[in-house]
């Protein structure tokens, strides 16, 4: 059963039950709007990560403007996604075991699916589970650039697999897909800059290789919202597989730009709403969202529009703030706006996106694809 829905159409951001998660929707449309034009302009495709929003709603608006579809993580993802009219998904993962082979082969009677590989022997089941279907999946193989996660080793190995793929039925090679996940967080610019000009050698010298032994690449994958700038601009990869800049989070509100200042391209767009529940003391309260409301993972939530309130902890259905110095007292029943420190594990704990704009509701949408995990 899915949560009561927190608020109705109309409600002031007073009257949303809490914990909420709120979504700006004028900071969110800015987001979508930005990423859009910089595409755009940079002559690269456009392929937002679902696994941030979980939601075809969104996904759906990402792709009116000029989105080619969304990547996903999970076959479950992948399937609200496509069963919600999604037309074109990357599951940019590897997926393993008979059972997900076969559901995965069967979106791609309904749309254009593609997967990740970085090993051999699972080439030779996705061959297997597409021909049984009588369907063609698409195959890009992940190319570990840095990540030290899943993934090829660029070069040769990489070269190697890509031949493998493109003698096996049932399977078509598309390109290469090369996440540096751990430098979209580094916070200097210089330093961004400098891990991704080296993926990007690396990426330059493997695609020689393919070329070479008479392969096309079609694409080149990857990206993320901090180091978007360096891929776009790289005349290597020609797909963005940017997320969290729909909503933006603490984490990536500390990295920085080119002059040292925080990061300002896109806006703050997503908040959970809490409810301040205690009063236990002149310098501390204590709220309804914990970790069962946010992630703490990429580190604690920051406190909106009330300098000197810092949130000290979380357990599961408190967070503790601290008041260290403030012009405002607090009553029972009193909101707070509170940036998670990471979008992505936070929107996974809801089920609905109170969507507001100048301080009342204006929709709401479902996440539908909340908890698919397999």
């Amino acid at each position: 059963m899915s949560q009561r829905q927190p608020a109705e159409i109309g409600d002031t951001i007073e009257n949303i039950d809490t914990p909420a998660l709120i979504v700006d929707l004028d900071a969110f449309e800015h987001n979508l709007d930005k990423m859009a034009a910089i595409a755009a302009a940079a002559g690269v495709r456009l392929r937002p990560h679902a696994k941030t929003h979980k939601s075809p709603t969104i996904a759906h608006m990402q792709i009116r403007r000029g989105a080619v579809g969304v990547c996903c993580q999970k076959v479950s993802e992948a399937e609200v996604m496509v069963l919600n009219g999604v037309a074109d998904v990357l599951v940019s993962n590897q997926i393993v075991g008979a059972r997900k082979l076969r559901r995965l082969a069967a979106l791609a009677r309904r749309a254009r699916i593609g997967v990740c590989v970085d090993n051999a022997a699972n080439v030779a089941d996705l061959g297997a589970a597409a021909t049984e279907a009588g369907v063609k999946l698409d195959v890009l193989i992940e190319v570990n650039v840095m990540q030290a996660r899943c993934g090829v080793a660029p070069g040769s190995a990489t070269a190697e697999l890509a031949a493998v793929i493109g003698r096996t039925a049932g399977l078509h090679f598309r390109g290469l897909h090369a996440y540096h996940g751990k430098a979209q967080h580094y916070a200097g610019f210089a330093e961004r800059a400098a891990a991704i000009a080296e993926a990007v050698e690396q990426i330059r010298d493997t695609l020689g290789l393919i070329r070479a032994q008479g392969q096309d690449c079609e694409i080149v994958t990857g990206s993320g919202t901090g180091t978007f700038e360096f891929e776009a601009a790289s005349g290597v990869f020609n797909e963005l597989q940017v997320g969290s800049y729909v909503f933006m989070d603490a984490s990536y509100g500390r990295i920085l730009d080119r002059g040292g200042a925080p990061i300002d391209v896109f806006e703050q767009s997503l908040f959970v709403l809490a409810t301040i529940m205690s009063l236990p003391a002149e310098n501390r309260m204590v709220c309804d969202a914990g970790l069962k409301a946010l992630s703490v993972d990429s580190g604690l939530p920051l406190v909106v529009d009330n300098e000197g309130v810092e949130y000290l902890a979380a357990s599961d259905e408190h967070g503790s703030l601290r008041l260290d110095r403030t012009n405002r007292s607090f009553s029972l029943g009193d909101k707070l706006r509170l940036i998670p420190g990471h979008c992505d594990p936070t929107v996974n704990l809801y089920d609905w996106f109170v969507c507001v704009r100048r301080g009342r509701v204006e929709e709401i949408w479902p996440i539908s694809a909340r908890g698919m995990l397999v």
